[in-house]
């Protein structure tokens, strides 16, 4: 009988070691995922930014300054339920204006503009890889959250359920392919 109590004990030890280190990792992913989201923040609003400096710069045609500065300054503004759709109009209207090297060409021939192209090139190549580190945590705590013990004993808590960030981040090819940046 004592055998038996002592096997039901280690057995439910094992069990509660085992829900322990599961609730852990899942607060290790959603840890991650926050400061996933943060990079990702740091890296539209720098992006944002010196897109609002070039379009301010004078470099550009006023068109093409017009369309960037407003769909820079809405990234900017934007409210949190609607920033994927801001940061892709963002991204339409920095292919639209920079489809022709001979933008960022003129971009670089102003004083400052060889700093400005490399910052937003940069910042152009970053958004993508910043998105895809949150993105992956996002699938990662998603995966481990559909699991039955999760969800049985509760273990993710009062946490909310990660969304990814979806939105269009490719980079125009002009600004893309500017090596040293």
């Amino acid at each position: 009988m004592i055998e038996t109590l002592v096997w039901i004990a280690v057995a439910l030890l094992a069990i509660g070691v085992y829900l322990s280190w599961t609730a852990g990792r899942l607060d290790r992913l959603h840890t991650r995922i926050d400061a996933a989201r943060a990079a990702l923040d740091a890296q539209l609003v720098r992006r944002s930014a010196v897109a609002l400096e070039v379009a301010t710069s004078g470099v550009l045609d006023p068109a093409a300054s017009i369309v960037l500065y407003e769909a820079a300054h809405a990234a900017r503004q934007t409210e949190e339920d609607h920033r994927e759709v801001a940061e892709s109009e963002l991204s339409q209207a920095l292919r639209a204006v920079f489809e022709d090297p001979d933008q960022v060409e003129a971009v670089k021939e102003a004083p400052g503009g060889e700093e400005a192209a490399g910052e937003l090139a940069a910042a152009v190549r970053r958004v993508p890889m910043a998105r895809r580190f949150h993105n992956d945590a996002v699938r990662a705590a998603r995966a481990l959250r559909r699991h039955r013990k999760v969800r049985w004993f509760r273990l993710a808590g009062h946490a909310p359920f990660p969304l990814a960030f979806e939105m269009d981040d490719e980079p125009p090819a002009a600004l893309a392919d500017r090596p040293g940046s």
